[in-house]
């Protein structure tokens, strides 16, 4: 038994005002237009005709709100992973263009392939695709992952066979988009990127 697709779902954009990295913090939920967001999204995998048998999410409150529209529509309860939450980072509740100012925090700066201010992204990297590969082998039909957008672009690099390292300015993963996966044998390849959900007022701050 295999499945047959993973989609790995970036949450809607969350109630930030004071925009800070949100981190693993507690309290952080989607928006009105984060909510819209997700429903979008859902309704997107909806529109590509493929059966969905599970669906998982992080366990923080804006990835278990966008899994939501995707329990309705599929009829499925949406499971909690760790393996798929947001990396831990040294600015949790800063504002980053703030923060790397203060020379008490250029320390945190000094090793970006690691990278020195958060979770290592090999560690990112494994537990995500140990997530993928556990689902891939206990379903037979589409699964759904809603994560974070450092978690899927580590997943992105590592099935691409690209270095880890990245500016993270630079991630390819908008609000709500989808990433989609295939795995043939032991090999797993990326087949589709969709945005679906593109919000002209949305604010993208406080990813980590």
């Amino acid at each position: 038994m295999t499945a047959a697709r993973i989609h790995l779902v970036r949450h809607g954009e969350v109630h930030n005002p004071k925009r800070v990295l949100y981190e693993r913090i507690a309290g952080y939920r989607l928006s009105e237009a984060g909510r819209l967001m997700a429903r979008v999204a859902a309704k997107h995998v909806q529109s590509l005709g493929r059966p969905v048998s599970a669906l998982v999410c992080s366990p923080l409150e804006r990835t278990r709100e966008s899994a939501e529209p995707f329990a309705e529509i599929f009829g499925l309860v949406a499971q909690p992973d760790e393996r798929v939450v947001e990396p831990w980072n040294a600015f949790a509740g800063k504002v980053m263009r703030r923060a790397v100012l203060r020379p008490w925090n250029w320390h945190h700066l000094m090793r970006p392939s690691v990278p020195s201010w958060g979770e290592p992204y090999a560690a990112i990297a494994a537990r995500m695709r140990e997530a993928m590969d556990e689902l891939w082998h206990e379903h037979d039909d589409d699964v759904v992952i809603v994560s974070h957008q450092a978690p899927i672009w580590i997943a992105h690099l590592s099935v691409a066979g690209l270095p880890l390292r990245h500016d993270p300015r630079t991630r390819r993963c908008a609000l709500s988009s989808v990433t989609s996966f295939e795995r043939v044998g032991d090999v797993w390849r990326e087949v589709d990127y969709a945005e679906p959900a593109t919000h002209d007022r949305a604010v993208d701050v406080g990813a980590v």
